[in-house]
């Protein structure tokens, strides 16, 4: 899956980001399979962690990754969160406003969960100029495909994944502050097909728009993409940069 293949490594660079309070529980808003949820419960053993997901099947296989009964997964819904006004010390959302069509509302129920001078912290890929990887993917497939065009520029101009935009959310949502970072690691690839495999998991956007081509012109963009993967050299090891960004607040 190439949305969780990284998730653990920009995980360890949010922590290094993100500063919550010394004491107090921490949810994990979005949780998908657990990678921060697991992070910040290894990080701070004593503190309460809860990872929530509107996915059942994500949170089985999350409790399903636990050695003993830390961290806790629940199912809820990120719009529509479960908690108390100002139950937790910190909130945070990896990788989650991306995907989700009304950010603003989960952001203010992040809000609303935390308490006083907590802090609501969320990361993002910045798809449109620090995603190497899926850039070279899409711009190719848009040249053989017009199709692809839709998908690709709905993932890129989204407001949250421009400078800026995920702090201007955050500021909207009335928390205090605010602070942006931009986060980068490195995606390291065996080969091509170690790089193109994931993509045909029918997860995300990515996936949908792979799984309804016809098999000719899914193998038309897959000869372009192993081209522009190769570029003039025999295929095998690459390692391609990935930017998100990353932003804090505080609630009042």
């Amino acid at each position: 899956m190439w949305l969780g293949r990284w998730a653990n490594r920009l995980a360890k660079a949010f922590l290094e980001f993100v500063r919550f309070p010394e004491t107090g529980e921490l949810l994990d808003v979005g949780c998908g399979t657990g990678a921060l949820t697991f992070a910040m419960a290894e990080r701070w053993p004593a503190r309460g962690v809860i990872g929530a997901d509107l996915a059942p099947p994500f949170i089985a296989y999350a409790q399903s990754r636990r050695s003993g009964d830390r961290p806790t997964f629940e199912v809820g819904d990120a719009c529509a969160l479960k908690y108390q006004d100002g139950r937790f010390a910190g909130v945070t959302a990896h990788l989650l406003f991306l995907f989700i069509p009304k950010p603003q509302i989960a952001l203010r129920e992040m809000r609303r969960v935390t308490r006083p001078g907590g802090t609501v912290a969320a990361v993002v890929w910045d798809s449109r100029g620090g995603l190497v990887f899926q850039r070279m993917l899409w711009d190719t497939a848009v040249a053989i495909d017009p199709d692809a065009r839709a998908v690709r520029d709905s993932l890129f101009a989204n407001p949250v994944a421009i400078p800026g935009g995920l702090a201007g959310f955050f500021r909207e949502a009335g928390l205090v502050d605010v602070e942006e970072q931009s986060l980068t690691i490195r995606m390291d690839y065996a080969n091509f097909e170690d790089y193109w495999q994931p993509f045909l998991g029918g997860q995300g956007p990515v996936g949908t728009y792979f799984a309804n081509l016809s098999p000719a012109l899914k193998a038309r963009i897959k000869e372009a993409v192993r081209d522009a993967y190769c570029s003039g050299a025999p295929d095998g090891p690459r390692s391609l940069t990935a930017s998100a960004w990353a932003v804090q607040g505080k609630a009042p």
